[in-house]
């Protein structure tokens, strides 16, 4: 029996090589957007349209949640100051991992997987932990991907100038 996948992505670029393999590999995937943490919302808008787009591209099904910034900005509030890999990044992975794996609790799907550990920006280690943390919290297994050896990295930016992908140049929050 095929798992039913659900794949948090950040933004097209970090998602693209990730998709496209599991695309090949026949995986029952759907891709989930959910991130409260990019701002301004303007920038938010434009990241998701640029996944709805890499989805048409594979014809994978598409979900976008919520918006939810005001909860994001509570949960991170004291934590503006933190660099990058810091405290804040643990909860913002939490929080996105565990409502991404509600969702997918209330829409039977078996695992969740995600890129938030593509970028070299991000600690793979981090994201994996605040999964794991999730993932004992909800009962939803969690699919670790490791998207930036074995070729990936070098397929990623290849479709982002293929796609001719929007390639923003920060996570996404902007501390208050």
């Amino acid at each position: 029996m095929t798992q039913k996948i659900l794949l948090l992505s950040c933004c097209a670029p970090c998602s693209c090589a990730v998709i496209e393999k599991m695309a090949q590999e026949g995986k029952d995937l759907t891709v989930a957007f959910y991130n409260p943490n990019i701002r301004p919302f303007e920038e938010y808008e434009r990241r998701l349209h640029e996944n709805k787009r890499l989805c048409r591209e594979y014809d994978i099904p598409f979900v976008d949640l919520e918006y939810d910034n005001e909860r994001w900005c509570e949960l991170t509030s004291g934590l503006e100051d933190e660099p990058e890999r810091g405290n804040r990044c643990s909860i913002c992975f939490h929080m996105r991992l565990k409502r991404v794996m509600e969702y997918a609790i209330e829409n039977g799907f078996d695992a969740v997987a995600s890129v938030l550990g593509v970028s070299r920006y991000k600690n793979l280690a981090q994201v994996n932990a605040q999964a794991q943390k999730a993932s004992q919290e909800t009962g939803v297994a969690y699919i670790e991907i490791e998207a930036r050896k074995g070729g990936m990295q070098e397929r990623r930016d290849e479709l982002v100038k293929e796609l001719n992908l929007y390639h923003q140049d920060y996570c996404g929050c902007k501390p208050r």
